[in-house]
């Protein structure tokens, strides 16, 4: 989920004790692949009629407190687990798409299903409390979990899915990962996405972006103005695909600009994704 690993350890404290509450009222289920900003439809996705968000649509992340349902956006990004079928339901009464955020790539210690996944293909910590990464290469164990958490995601009504930790091999995970496991294990991520009629983003990852853009239907990024990495999602741009992009530490006054050029959807929040947001 977040980019700037020297900060890992600090930012990590931020987080604890989180929690997000429920929301909203009763649960539907979009169906429709016209504009990002078109009201869902009630009705189940087929033939590849998933959301499709367009580029410079509007978002909020929200991943830490209890939910504000009042920001005016068109796509509100949530944490899946901690959201009920309701929550889904009363953003989708306002007009408005949800992202089911999940780590895909990593272990977290509280949520629900933690103890299904087998000590072997926990790995190192990835400099947040309570995560450790995921031995990709272990699909014949990992997608089975996989499923079942894309599953939780679509009976509760999410119109896409923000997959996290999906750049493993660049990082030190206790598993010898390679960018070939990567790019395999990503692919795995969307295909199971689709195949429950969800739309699916590709997070960070930029090194794979060439060989990943058609695979997902819109990219999360976190902090490429900071790295000086915005160029590098250009491709999702060009295939008519949203990139929803956050920085942190930078003002709205040095990014801005050239993000509005690129025809990114960003934003400046708070490390610890709670309802404060800036927008371009």
């Amino acid at each position: 989920m977040r980019r700037s690993t020297a900060l890992l350890p600090l930012l990590a404290l931020l987080l604890a004790g989180c929690s997000a509450a429920p929301d909203g009222a009763r649960s539907a289920g979009p169906s429709d692949a016209g504009p990002s900003d078109a009201r869902p439809s009630g009705g189940s996705p087929s033939g590849g009629a998933w959301w499709r968000p367009r580029p410079g649509v509007e978002w909020q992340w929200q991943l830490s407190g209890r939910l504000d349902t009042s920001v005016d956006v068109p796509v509100y990004d949530i944490d899946g687990f901690d959201h009920d079928a309701a929550t889904v339901a009363g953003l989708h009464d306002d007009g408005r798409r949800v992202v089911c955020y999940l780590s895909t790539g990593a272990w977290e210690d509280w949520r629900p299903d933690a103890k299904k996944f087998p000590a072997a293909v926990i790995g190192e910590s990835n400099g947040w409390k309570g995560e450790r990464w995921l031995d990709i290469r272990r699909t014949d164990v990992l997608e089975p979990l996989l499923a079942a958490r894309l599953d939780m995601c679509r009976d509760k009504g999410f119109d896409a899915v923000e997959p996290d930790n999906m750049d493993g091999y660049r990082n030190t995970t206790g598993f010898p990962v390679e960018a070939a496991d990567q790019l395999r294990y990503n692919r795995l991520v969307a295909r199971l996405a689709h195949e429950r009629g969800l739309s699916v983003g590709l997070k960070n990852d930029l090194d794979q972006i060439p060989a990943l853009v058609g695979d997902f239907d819109f990219a999360v990024n976190e902090q490429c103005a900071q790295y000086g990495e915005c160029a590098e999602l250009t491709p999702f741009v060009e295939a008519g695909k949203a990139v929803f992009h956050v920085e942190y530490e930078l003002p709205t006054s040095a990014f801005c600009a050239d993000s509005r050029r690129l025809k990114l959807s960003s934003l400046l929040k708070k490390y610890e994704l709670g309802a404060w947001r800036e927008a371009c």
